[in-house]
């Protein structure tokens, strides 16, 4: 049985991630590489999740400050500006946190999604079946019927204005975010903070993308994302891809097992002071 040392895999976990002084992102095109290497990235670090940042690449390994003058929170500007740009996709993805996706890699996320080829009547069957909470329909259908909204018209239009109804609000965001239905497309100087997001539809905003994610088939499209992932990585358990993408046991152990067998990867790898049996990316030296 093969054994991965902890030093060799955050020796290359400091490569992937730029994390090295040499490898530091610095300038808004180098961000844009960086995400179309890794196929996605965290925008902040987050909790609990082994996964490249853009914050980290450009500022390092370390905690994200609350000053606002850090050099790191460059990576802020940068989102922003890139919003509507179709440079990258930018949405709360992965575990509804805000996540980078190469724009090569979405038609995968997408064919995974619970979008089937009609976006304007999808929801209502998923509504119908309980899987789309009543939020989440309502403020689907304000960007359905009136385009393009800032966040403070969008819970306005949906009827969430009121106070108790700001969580349910939020969480209708992340769940549209999530599922690829929705996605942030600007900055609106509106609300008191002179500062809303501008949401729109992904089939409208992305037009090409339905028809890019039909032929991709759920199984080879798991298999891509865990290949990128391990890439990134370099070793993960099979609790790990559950937990980051919400994929069943039966999915994440078939996407490993492709990988294992295409050569991508190899698995039932020990790794030192650690747990159970993880697969190792072929990229792992």
């Amino acid at each position: 049985m093969l054994t991965l040392s902890a030093e060799r895999l955050t020796a290359y976990r400091a490569e992937t991630f730029h994390l090295l002084p040499d490898l530091r992102v610095t300038t808004r095109e180098q961000a844009i590489d960086f995400v179309a290497r890794r196929g996605f990235v965290y925008f902040w670090p987050v909790k609990g999740v082994v996964l490249p940042s853009l914050w980290a690449a450009v500022a390092g390994d370390r905690p994200v400050p609350n000053e606002h003058d850090d050099p790191g929170h460059v990576t802020w500007g940068w989102k922003d500006e890139m919003l509507g740009a179709r440079r990258w996709y930018y949405a709360k993805v992965l575990r509804k946190k805000a996540t980078f996706i190469a724009l090569d890699v979405v038609p995968c996320f997408y064919a995974l999604s619970e979008n089937y080829g009609e976006p304007e009547q999808d929801y209502l069957l998923q509504y119908q079946e309980g899987r789309l909470t009543f939020e989440a329909k309502a403020v689907y259908e304000a960007l359905l019927n009136e385009g393009p909204l800032d966040s403070i018209s969008l819970r306005r239009l949906a009827r969430l204005g009121s106070g108790e109804n700001q969580t349910r609000f939020n969480r209708a965001l992340e769940l549209l975010q999530a599922d690829f239905k929705i996605l942030p497309v600007g900055v609106a100087q509106a609300g008191a903070w002179k500062y809303a997001f501008i949401y729109d539809l992904v089939h409208r905003f992305y037009p090409d993308l339905p028809e890019q994610a039909r032929p991709i088939r759920q199984a080879e499209a798991r298999r891509r994302l865990a290949e990128l992932y391990l890439q990134s990585v370099g070793a993960a358990s099979q609790k790990t891809l559950m937990a980051l993408f919400g994929w069943s046991k039966g999915d994440a152990e078939a996407a490993l097992h492709a990988l294992a067998q295409d050569g991508s990867a190899v698995k039932d790898v020990t790794l030192a002071d650690q747990p159970g049996l993880w697969a190792v990316s072929s990229l792992v030296r």
